[in-house]
This record gives C-alpha cells, sequence and structure tokens, in this order.
C-alpha cells in the first residue's frame, strides 16, 4: 500500500519469492562451479608435474599461488557486487568470464597446446571465480528472510546443506575428471567441465522470476572510511552524556523527526574500540546544523557496523593455519599417494588424486549428522539454539586440524620404512618405483581433515555471513574466501623457508624424490605451529562480541536543532 497526495494505491499481491524453491537453482549451480574447481585443482600439481616437468616444490608454490590469487579476488568481486552491480549481475558476468577460462585451457592442451595460454586461462578462471564466489552463496542466502524464528532456522540450516552441495560436486569431480585425466586425457577432463559450466548457467538462469534480489546499497568502503574520518575529526570532544549524545540515525537527511514517528531497529552499543563512538556524538557544530554532514556524524548502527568488521580480522587470521593444512590436500597428499599402491584388481587403478573425493564423502555424512544429531543432543545440554556456538564450532575443527598433520606425519614415516625395507630408497628411479603399500593407510588423515572442514569451513561461511554488515555481505563472503587464499601463499611461505633451512643442515625435507626427502618432519612442524595457532584462537574468540540489535524509540529521542 502506498500513500502520496491523499490517493490510496492498492498494489497488486506478488508471487511470494525467495526460499528453497529459489535458492535450489543456485545450489545447483554453485555445485557445478565446485565441480570444475575441484575436478582442475585436484589434478593441477600432476600436470604440472609431469605434463609440465615442474619440479615438485614449484608445481606445488604454482598451484597454491594458482589457489591464493582465485581466493583474493572475491574481495575486488564482492566490493563490486555490493557497490555497483549488485550479487545477480555479479554472478552472470563472473561465470561468463569463468567459462571463458575453462575454455581457453582445454584449447591450451589440445588444439594449441602452449604453456604461457594455459597459465592465462588459468587466470582469467580466477578473474572469474574472483566475482563468482562470494555471490553465489551470499545470494542464496538471501532468498531466506529473518522476520520468524522457522525462518531463521531455515537459514541456519541452508549452510549446512549449501556446504553439502559443494561437497557432492567435489567428490564427483574428483572421482569422475580425476578418472578421465588419468585414462583419456586432460583434453576430454576439461572439455566435460565446460559442458557442466554451461548447462549450470541455463538451469541458474531459469530460476530467475524465483529469486529475491537486493539491491547495490554502495560502497561499504566508503561507509568504512567516515567513521574513522569523523571519530578524528571529534578526538578531542567528550562524551559526556553517553548515549543521551549519540545520533542513532533515524533520518538520512536531517535530525528532524518525521510526523509519525516510528521504532527503529539499530545495532546495539558495544563497549569495544570506544575510540570510535566519537564518530556519533553530536557535538554543539552538529546540532546547529539542519543538514547531517556525513564525514562528521554517523550514526550508532555505521560505527557498531565498523566495529563488526574489526572483530571478524583477529578470527580471520587466527584460522589461516588451518588453510595451511588444507593445501596439503591438493600438494603433497597427492603427490604422496602416486607413489603407493593404487590398484583395486588387476584392471584398475585408483586416480592419484582420488583421495580427496574421500574428504568429501566424510564431509557428506559428517554434515547431516551434524546438523540432524549433534545439533539437537548439544541444545539439550547447553541450551543454545545452534548447540554451540559457531566461533566453537571453528574451533574444533582447528583443534581436528592438529590430528590431521600428525596422523599424517606417522604414515609418511611408515611409507619410507617401506620404502627403505623394500631398497627403493637407494634406487637411482626411486621416485618412479610404486611402493608395497596400500594407498588405504593414508584414508584416516583424509577422514580427519574432512570432518575438521565439516566444523570449521561451515562455520567460517555461517561467521562471516551473520557478522558482517548487511550491505556487505558480499565481501563477507569474499573475505572468509581470502583466508584460504592467503593460506595458500602462507604455505607457500613456510615451504619455501623450510627448503632453504633444511638445504643449508644437511638435506633438503622437501624434493621431488619422496623417498629420499623427510616429508614427515615438515608434517611435525606444521602440527605445532597449528597447536600454536589454536591457542591464539581461543584467546581471541574468548573475547569476540556477536552482533546483536535493538528497537529504539525516535519520539522519545531529542536534540537541539
Amino acid at each position: 500500500m502506498e500513500e502520496g497526495n491523499g490517493d490510496v494505491q492498492i498494489q497488486p499481491t506478488k508471487t511470494k519469492k525467495g526460499g528453497w524453491h529459489a535458492a535450489i537453482f543456485i545450489i545447483i549451480m554453485e555445485a557445478a562451479e565446485q565441480f570444475a574447481n575441484i575436478g582442475l585443482g585436484s589434478n593441477l600439481i600432476l600436470y604440472l608435474n609431469k605434463a609440465l616437468n615442474e619440479p615438485l616444490t614449484e608445481a606445488a608454490k604454482n598451484r597454491n599461488t594458482w589457489v591464493g590469487v582465485s581466493s583474493i579476488f572475491p574481495l575486488l568481486g564482492g566490493f563490486i557486487a555490493d557497490s555497483y552491480l549488485g550479487r545477480f549481475k555479479t554472478i552472470i558476468i563472473a561465470s561468463l568470464i569463468y567459462l571463458l577460462g575453462m575454455i581457453l585451457l582445454t584449447l591450451s592442451v589440445s588444439i594449441v597446446k602452449n604453456k604461457k595460454l594455459f597459465f592465462t586461462a588459468l587466470y582469467i578462471l580466477s578473474v572469474g571465480d574472483g566475482g563468482h564466489k562470494p555471490c553465489v552463496q551470499t545470494f542464496a542466502a538471501d532468498q531466506f528472510a529473518e522476520d520468524t524464528i522457522q525462518e531463521r532456522d531455515a537459514k541456519r540450516s541452508f549452510f549446512n546443506w549449501w556446504y553439502l552441495a559443494i561437497v557432492i560436486g567435489s567428490v564427483f569431480a574428483v572421482f569422475v575428471i580425476g578418472y578421465l585425466m588419468d585414462n583419456v586425457s586432460w583434453a576430454i577432463g576439461l572439455l566435460v567441465l565446460a559442458s557442466i559450466l554451461a548447462i549450470a548457467l541455463v538451469v541458474f538462469l531459469l530460476g530467475m522470476k524465483r529469486y529475491t534480489k537486493e539491491s547495490p546499497k554502495g560502497s561499504p568502503i566508503t561507509s568504512i572510511v567516515r567513521v574513522f574520518v569523523a571519530a578524528f575529526r571529534k578526538w578531542r570532544v567528550k562524551d559526556s552524556r553517553g548515549p543521551d549524545s549519540y545520533w542513532y540515525g533515524y533520518d538520512h537527511d536531517s535530525f528532524h523527526h518525521s510526523q509519525s514517528p516510528q521504532p527503529i531497529q539499530t545495532l546495539a552499543h558495544t563497549k569495544q574500540y570506544r575510540f570510535l563512538d566519537k564518530a556519533m556524538i553530536i557535538d554543539e557544530h552538529d546540532a546547529s546544523r539542519k543538514i547531517i554532514n556525513p564525514w562528521r556524524l554517523c550514526s550508532m548502527t555505521q560505527v557498531e557496523e565498523v566495529k563488526l568488521v574489526i572483530r571478524l580480522i583477529p578470527i580471520w587470521l587466527s584460522c589461516l593455519m588451518f588453510t595451511v593444512v588444507q593445501s596439503q590436500l591438493g600438494t603433497f597428499f597427492t603427490k604422496q599417494s602416486s607413489t603407493l599402491n593404487r590398484s583395486i584388481g588387476q584392471h584398475f587403478v585408483i586416480p592419484s588424486a582420488a583421495l580427496q573425493g574421500f574428504v568429501g564423502i566424510v564431509i557428506l555424512f559428517a554434515v547431516p549428522i551434524y546438523d540432524k544429531v549433534f545439533v539437537p543432543f548439544a541444545r539439550k545440554i547447553t541450551g543454545h539454539h545452534s548447540g554451540i556456538t559457531v566461533l566453537q564450532r571453528i574451533g574444533v575443527g582447528l583443534f581436528l586440524s592438529i590430528f590431521t598433520m600428525i596422523v599424517s606425519a606417522l604414515v609418511e614415516t611408515k611409507r619410507v620404512s617401506v620404502a627403505k625395507n623394500h631398497n627403493i630408497v637407494d634406487n637411482n628411479h626411486s621416485k618412479e618405483i610404486i611402493i608395497p603399500m596400500s594407498i588405504w593407510w593414508m584414508l584416516p588423515q583424509y577422514a580427519i581433515l574432512g570432518i575438521s572442514d565439516a566444523f570449521t569451513i561451515v562455520g567460517l561461511q555461517e561467521l562471516f555471513y551473520d557478522q558482517m554488515p548487511d550491505a556487505m555481505r558480499s565481501l563477507g563472503a569474499a573475505a572468509y574466501l581470502s583466508i584460504v587464499g592467503v593460506g595458500s601463499f602462507v604455505s607457500n611461505g613456510i615451504i619455501s623457508v623450510v627448503v632453504e633451512i633444511t638445504s643449508k643442515v644437511g638435506g633438503k625435507w622437501l624434493g621431488s624424490d619422496l623417498n629420499k626427502a623427510h616429508l614427515n618432519y615438515f608434517y611435525w612442524v606444521l602440527a605445532m605451529l597449528s597447536a600454536l595457532n589454536l591457542c591464539v584462537y581461543l584467546w581471541i574468540a574468548k573475547g569476540f562480541v556477536y552482533k546483536k540489535r535493538h528497537v529504539v524509540e525516535t519520539s522519545k529521542v531529542e536534540y537541539n536543532t
């Protein structure tokens, strides 16, 4: 209903949009994108090492660099979506760029066969991924309102099932694409990926009329800068009246009340980072003006939104080590598996990257069990609606990641021991010899990694969606994704430091021939770093303040104008 010039116009009833019947189209698209991303990424190190003849450490670094860049580009994509294009348009444009990159990649290993084109296509994929990743999950979550308890519960459950869809795409990719690239050709494998992406884009467009679409709300960076500028300009102003001197932001243009003042919802005031509170104090200069200067006076919500962003930074930093552990999955874990007996029967050999699919299988079971069994059980004990808090969930995953590296180190010690017992280590071609040890020895480390993912990754997705300001949710998704990217660069740094130090004190821990290296020592270092990181995370999480909202009666707030 709209009111204007005394006339009342009745708007026609619109078909309800959003909900699961809209989100399913977006979930299908994300599963396809993950199918393509994992199908390529899980086999990339083997292509770089074998087809392009790159040394193992260089191949690992190149793979990590690509993952890192692909995970940092979402910061730009999220900014563009939140500020200018909106999530829907950004997804379409990014998907077309991603599809172009996959087509060029297919050409670079088949018709053209050019290394420069190969790497160019890889980073075109990174650009497309940068627009796709921060928007798709956020766009899907936007389909669920938060007006009722049922809707809020549906949104919380959505993050679990969203990650489950991602894992399904990943599992199929590891087995199907891994088999094609190992036994048929890379060209056929990439052609399948390009075809799946094209079909997924069509499916996404079929759901257009069902989607709830949020309009871009202007540059979130500008809003953050305004708060800092306003706080700096008032650094001498004293907060003598407390809440009575704060501006709650009920009117964007002036201090004057509307004729029928209504309660407004604002973020609750918090006591952290009090220096920013000066940005919302109405001093004599502000009170003497009829029009608000947004670079001198900000609302309580604007100030608290900046605090939300600042609070997430330490969490972001303390989760980098988790992604360092994760990065071993697509690098040294894969190379390890290529040295083991992967035969099933007389005619079938498991692709080296296929064990990564076992991580996905574990998650396929872990996520529903967490959602349907663990949460109701924990809720009875803790009284918390989610069973445990999202930060506790992340912490459990960080704890498990320590055991991932401990088990990995023990299995690698066993692998080298078997190689020595069979006189493989002293052979000049030892790196090409398959060790008589079953690949199934590596299952425990993959299983623990899968369980830790179900806790930490889903927890980070929920945290960065829920705790970011509403107008910055695409950037929030990008920030979560950038943990993976920066973690990959940190992994590269650790590899470089380890190689540099160990090459000077008696032999490289990391080399092309794993039988003559000391990969187990490297894993022990990662386990110790992960344990230290967990201690830092627990200290940070203890002081974290969650986002809260409250209602202010604007008719009760008076200012001298």
